[in-house]
């Protein structure tokens, strides 16, 4: 799951809790709330759900702080915490399991590098590196691929590498 999606689904709750509860009662309001949500969602490009989810909070926190300002305070800081959780989750994700939180198998549409190696055996020092994607054992050949956002750090493993007795083959997709 991509960081888009991970955070859409994780602010859409609070977005549609205190939208509810602003509504809750008023008709006037309610059609008022659900024609401007329909503007912004078929009258604009969305190139993402992050996107999208940031355009309703926004509506939201509009109209929230024009009915009762505890609404849109309410809305900001749990966005806020929301955020902020994510952040640290993946911080420990990263720092002790050695591994992203977010994968990056939807590019949304960022183009990605990849570095697929060939090894006779396991390379102990790229076994441990956050690019690490996936690793194939087949016919006694190890096959490594790595993919990063970024090319740079891509070349840096190929160079670490290339003079590698294990290595076989490698090719990195820029």
């Amino acid at each position: 799951m991509t960081t888009s999606h991970t955070s859409t689904l994780t602010i859409l709750p609070i977005i549609t809790y205190v939208i509810t509860n602003v509504i809750a009662g008023n008709i006037a309001l309610s059609l008022g709330m659900v024609g401007a949500l329909s503007i912004v969602r078929f009258r604009n490009p969305v190139r993402s759900p992050l996107e999208l989810t940031v355009y309703f909070s926004s509506i939201t926190m509009g109209i929230a702080a024009a009915v009762n300002i505890y609404w849109a305070i309410e809305l900001f800081l749990f966005i806020l915490l929301s955020i902020l959780i994510l952040y640290v989750v993946s911080k420990v994700s990263r720092q002790y399991l050695n591994k992203e939180f977010f994968s990056a198998s939807f590019s949304e549409g960022n183009s990605l590098s990849t570095l697929e190696l060939i090894t006779e055996d396991e390379i102990n020092e790229i076994n441990k590196s956050v690019y690490l994607k996936s690793k194939q054992v087949e016919r006694g050949q190890i096959k490594y691929l790595f993919v990063a956002s970024k090319h740079d750090p891509l070349k840096n493993i190929a160079e670490s590498v290339q003079n590698n007795q294990l290595l076989i083959s490698y090719q990195l997709n820029l």
